[in-house]
């Protein structure tokens, strides 16, 4: 049963080399749009908490608005650390190579929602482990992609496996979904790649 935040990648892995090289640099205005609507995204979560709380599920209008923001913070996240070629749309509106699915709200229990920033420690925890994972796998990625103009599958896989536990974290932290961050690397759903010649 697919985990209620998953990932759906069509990405080819072909890369471009020169936006490769300028990656950090193109990110920027992401990156800038991401950081503001995450303060607006934090403090709707908090009311989110309340509402949540209250009604025992999140209303559908708190519900998806964070949901796309976790989505657009998808989309960045994948372009910066070169899961994904595409300079992605702002807003995250519209599908990209690299896409992340939340599903509508659903019934939550009151108490795992008063507790929810206790129950999250764990797995934030990992996430932070994870986190340094991806970086790493981000840099040799930079240097197989520039030299390749290819993305190796096996480190966009790996990569897109802390991107979906990622965002699967913020999700259950946020109340998106009562569902525990699934460590499982079948939650995403991956189109073959292409055998296409590599841009340059």
């Amino acid at each position: 049963m697919d985990h209620p935040i998953h990932l759906t990648i069509t990405d080819d892995l072909r890369r471009t080399r020169l936006t490769v090289f300028f990656r950090v640099l193109l990110a920027i205005p992401h990156i800038i749009v991401l950081l503001l609507w995450g303060i607006a995204a934090y403090l709707v979560a908090i009311v989110n908490w309340f509402a949540t709380l209250f009604k025992g599920r999140s209303p559908d209008g708190l519900h998806n608005f964070l949901a796309s923001y976790l989505r657009y913070n998808a989309h960045v996240q994948a372009y910066y650390h070169l899961l994904a070629d595409p300079f992605p749309p702002f807003g995250g509106g519209e599908s990209y190579a690299v896409d992340l699915v939340v599903a509508p709200p659903e019934t939550q229990s009151r108490l795992t929602v008063f507790f929810r920033s206790i129950l999250a420690i764990p797995a934030l925890i990992l996430w932070y482990v994870l986190n340094a994972v991806f970086n790493i796998v981000a840099i040799f990625a930079w240097f197989v992609c520039l030299f390749t103009a290819k993305m190796p599958e096996g480190l966009r896989n790996l990569g897109a496996f802390v991107l979906k536990y990622q965002m699967q974290t913020m999700g259950y932290a946020m109340l998106l979904t009562p569902r525990y961050p699934s460590l499982s690397m079948t939650d995403e759903s991956t189109a073959p790649a292409t055998t296409t010649t590599p841009g340059v």
